[in-house]
């Protein structure tokens, strides 16, 4: 069977690139939008489905309670995708109300009403709402891809702790790691 994949962009907002909020990682965030646009170019030649799932968190948000700022506060203009990403009107934008971009929305529905069969998922942050949407597309029984080089954390560290996890498991191949080039190579196959 070939696999049919999607993209799923994780919390690339406007409040994340915005300096002002001094997040730790504002400056790793916009180190990723070149390999992310690549890897959206590649979507599009084949017509894959690109998906930008984004924080939307209520004003008075558990998480809020807790150390975590308040930001990407849901209908607000930090809530929206960061203008350097390559987003067309085609794609799906998808807020989200947690973690994982399958967590209280109709992804799942979405992506099986297109058939797809693997979700490759970026973004940020690589020990949150990146590994949640992974874990996720799992659970709803997509192959997942957890893109090396279109992921981050505030740190390089943190970021390769979470990933060397998930290098050699039990669940390969329906769960890999691997670079946006590597996956591009491997699909380069698909119709």
């Amino acid at each position: 069977m070939t696999e049919k994949p999607a993209l799923i962009i994780i919390d690339m907002v406007k409040d994340t690139f915005d300096e002002s909020h001094h997040f730790p990682i504002t400056a790793t965030a916009k180190k990723l939008v070149p390999p992310i646009n690549r890897l959206i170019a590649e979507f599009r030649k084949h017509s894959w489905p690109v998906v930008f799932s984004t924080d939307a968190f209520q004003e008075d948000d558990f998480f809020f309670k807790g150390r975590m700022n308040p930001h990407s506060i849901a209908g607000s203009k930090g809530a929206e995708v960061a203008d350097e990403l390559d987003m067309q009107p085609e794609d799906l934008w998808l807020p989200k109300p947690r973690f994982s971009a399958f967590f209280k929305t109709d992804l799942d529905a979405w992506l099986k009403s297109r058939n797809v069969t693997l979700c490759a998922v970026g973004g940020i942050a690589t020990q949150f709402c990146v590994l949640a949407t992974v874990m996720d597309a799992l659970c709803y029984e997509y192959k997942a891809v957890f893109l090396e080089d279109c992921s981050a954390t505030w740190s390089d560290e943190a970021h390769q702790q979470v990933l060397g996890n998930y290098r050699r498991n039990p669940l390969d191949p329906l769960l890999r790691v691997m670079t946006s080039e590597k996956l591009v190579a491997s699909l380069d196959s698909i119709p």
